[in-house]
């Protein structure tokens, strides 16, 4: 899992989108926003969940590079939500192990 976090802390985005997936992951509820973007079921683990995420924000962030027209600046900005929602969550469960 370390791994993960390592990734993320190195997940480099503009400083606009990155303060707009804080302040939208105060809300971030993993049972409503999860299936929205990873698809209905049964939910992934916080690792797999995070790793689908980073797949689905990197293509996301792709797009926006190349000035793609299907790019969606919403969607991007939902995903970053789930991630830094899902790292908040992961870290907690971590911290709650260690002690």
């Amino acid at each position: 899992m370390q791994d993960i976090l390592t990734m993320l802390s190195a997940l480099r985005r503009p400083r606009l989108l990155m303060r707009a997936a804080r302040i939208g992951a105060e809300d971030y509820r993993r049972s409503a926003h999860l299936p929205r973007l990873l698809g209905y079921g049964q939910l992934p683990r916080h690792g797999a969940a995070l790793m689908r995420l980073m797949e689905i924000e990197g293509d996301l962030n792709a797009q926006r590079i190349s000035d793609d027209s299907s790019y969606s600046l919403l969607r991007h900005i939902d995903v970053l939500i789930a991630i830094v929602g899902e790292a908040r969550i992961l870290r907690a469960a971590q911290s709650e192990l260690a002690t």
